[in-house]
């Protein structure tokens, strides 16, 4: 049986890498991007670095699809069992976990490579980024929590952002950085509500499975926690109507999520954690927004 030549095998081997990166699935690019970009136009009072902009962006993307290859490392035996995720490319066979280690040290290296232009602080900051992401993934094995080491995963470009814009990571980014967890967590539970009957089956931890059926309460109290941090955070900065007005939209969308996981459907909630794609946008647009009317 003739084998198929080197230009189609590198070519099916790009393809399963995109798959394996989701970068089909750019959803979690964006969670990951949106507290990034905050941190950046508060650390940067609305004008930030060109460079660190760039590098930050562009690590966001290698950081997220990295992540997203230990993710299915770290469950190459429980994606099988799972219905939504049985057809990932470790989990149906089409990558080897070795051969995705490699590409998950080749993404993270690409990463720093990009984080050797910062200065001194973000470059010792991304240590902790990356041991993060490399952790987060195990953690739904030993707590109904791993939604938290999400959050911290998530929101590491936070203190990141503020100490390569200004060279320090002050109380606001911290604040920032605690919102962003609270949100992960709200968010990510809402996409756990989705796999819960699988994850009980495969023995896997998490908030849905913890909150039980007060799991749209709990969400509903997440979500007021980071409104009213994200009302602090601008009334600590000063910030003006514009921003309000972006956490009044930003409520609304947090009212319609709640509606979408009321009957706890799977694809609603899927919605619904998609959704917030917008909930994100919508606070970033507001600090844009109000910089950019103090010109």
């Amino acid at each position: 049986m003739n084998k198929p030549p080197i230009q189609s095998q590198l070519k099916d081997r790009l393809y399963q890498y995109y798959l394996l990166t989701r970068l089909n699935k750019p959803i979690g690019i964006f969670l990951l991007l949106w507290p990034t970009l905050w941190a950046l136009w508060i650390a940067s009072e609305g004008k930030p670095d060109l460079l660190v902009l760039f590098v930050f962006i562009t690590g966001v993307v290698l950081m997220r699809s990295a992540g997203c290859v230990i993710n299915d490392y770290a469950d190459r035996k429980i994606d099988p069992l799972v219905a939504r995720t049985r057809l990932r490319p470790i989990a149906s066979g089409l990558v080897k976990p070795k051969e995705a280690l490699k590409l998950f040290i080749g993404l993270c290296l690409a990463a720093f490579v990009l984080v050797l232009l910062m200065n001194k602080l973000t470059i010792y900051l991304s240590f902790i980024g990356v041991g993060l992401a490399a952790i987060y993934p195990f953690m739904k094995r030993y707590t109904h929590l791993p939604q938290i080491a999400l959050g911290m995963a998530f929101g590491w470009s936070i203190p990141m952002a503020f100490a390569a814009q200004t060279g320090s990571v002050p109380q606001i980014a911290w604040l920032l950085f605690v919102v962003n967890i609270v949100w992960s967590v709200a968010y990510d539970t809402m996409y756990a509500m989705a796999d819960k009957e699988d994850d009980l089956k495969a023995g896997v931890k998490s908030t849905a499975i913890l909150f039980d059926d007060m799991d749209k309460v709990m969400i509903a109290m997440l979500q007021g926690i980071v409104l009213l941090g994200l009302y602090f955070i601008g009334q600590q900065l000063q910030l003006s109507w514009v921003f309000y007005f972006s956490l009044v939209v930003a409520a609304g969308l947090a009212v319609y999520q709640q509606y979408l996981i009321k009957n706890r459907m799977p694809e609603q909630c899927i919605q619904a954690f998609l959704n917030n794609n917008g909930f994100g946008g919508t606070i970033f647009v507001g600090l844009v927004l109000h910089y950019w009317l103090l010109v």
